[in-house]
């Protein structure tokens, strides 16, 4: 044995020694945050459910957020179109899904059929595909929406406009 070695592996030990300290607290931390995490089911009744005015959305346009932040990031909310809504031929800047929940949601990809999905109907929609979305004309459409990053809706010109 030379002085050299074993003062290399006593400060190897130490270093293992600190490691394992560290790993150690880091879990016990871990451990403590996630206890202090309440675990509870959410259960909202429709009467409960707060709706407001869409930031940044026409009027008449509700959005009663469920998860998430619509504002800042990936979210799940129900939207509110007014009875004969119409938007603009638009995209987002992220990928959504839809379920209606009530009325009518009218959905036409640029160039494509219009679709009239009801109650139950589902739909994906790439944040690349242009559409426009409507509320039938006999009662307001509820459906819910999640995104994979905060909500926008971005105009574009349709191929009309472009003269």
């Amino acid at each position: 044995y030379n002085l050299t070695g074993e003062l290399f592996m006593k400060r190897l030990s130490l270093y293992i020694v600190l490691v394992l300290v560290g790993l150690i607290f880091f879990g016990a931390t871990e451990v403590s945050a996630q206890k202090k995490m309440k675990k509870e089911a959410v259960i909202w009744p429709a009467e409960d459910i707060k709706w407001e005015q869409l930031k940044g959305g026409p009027p008449g346009v509700m959005i009663a957020n469920l998860w998430g932040n619509y504002e800042k990031g990936a979210f799940g909310a129900f939207i509110k179109f007014p009875a004969g809504f119409k938007t603009p031929l638009h995209t987002h800047s992220s990928d959504g899904k839809a379920v209606v929940v009530s009325g009518t949601l009218i959905e036409t990809p640029e160039g494509g059929t219009e679709k009239r999905c009801g109650p139950g109907s589902y739909l994906s929609i790439p944040s690349v595909v242009k559409h426009v979305s409507a509320a039938g004309t006999d009662s307001p459409c509820i459906f819910l929406w999640e995104q994979s990053g905060k909500f926008d809706l971005k105009p574009v010109e349709s191929p009309k406009e472009k003269k």
